[in-house]
């Protein structure tokens, strides 16, 4: 049996705002929970503030990484994302930036409209753990 282990809140990223861990790992892989544009570091803007669409999508992709490093892992180990927009006009912007987050490294990816609870996106992923040597 694989170990497993949580991470119950990662350092620069916005607490968890229920009963769930931000990230768990097992079996070598890194689960994480569905990351939102909430400023993660003091001096940022809030989720109210960001501005444009596209910055709110840096701002997501931004604290999924933060959560991915704190779980020993990272954007280049990722091997499948799921995102989850508000509008299906969001689409365009959001592969735009996307793009440029993982360049030439694309990971699968399954996007879908839904409504959510107040945000314009959320994004959650699967990840390789990677081993000190390798980051």
């Amino acid at each position: 049996m694989s170990e497993i282990t949580r991470i119950a809140s990662a350092p620069g990223v916005p607490a968890a705002v229920g009963p769930y861990v931000q990230a768990t790992s097992a079996g070598g892989f890194v689960f994480t929970t569905g990351q939102i544009p909430a400023a993660p570091r003091p001096g940022e803007p809030s989720r109210q503030s960001i501005g444009a669409f596209e910055d709110e999508v840096r701002a997501t992709l931004r604290n999924l990484e933060t959560v991915l490093v704190a779980a020993g892992s990272d954007l280049d180990h990722i091997v499948k994302v799921n995102t989850y927009l508000s509008s299906p006009d969001q689409l365009a912007p959001y592969n735009q930036v996307y793009e440029k987050f993982f360049a030439d490294r694309r990971p699968a990816r399954t996007t879908v409209c839904v409504g959510l609870w107040g945000v314009s996106l959320e994004i959650d992923c699967i990840a390789v753990v990677t081993t000190v040597a390798e980051r």
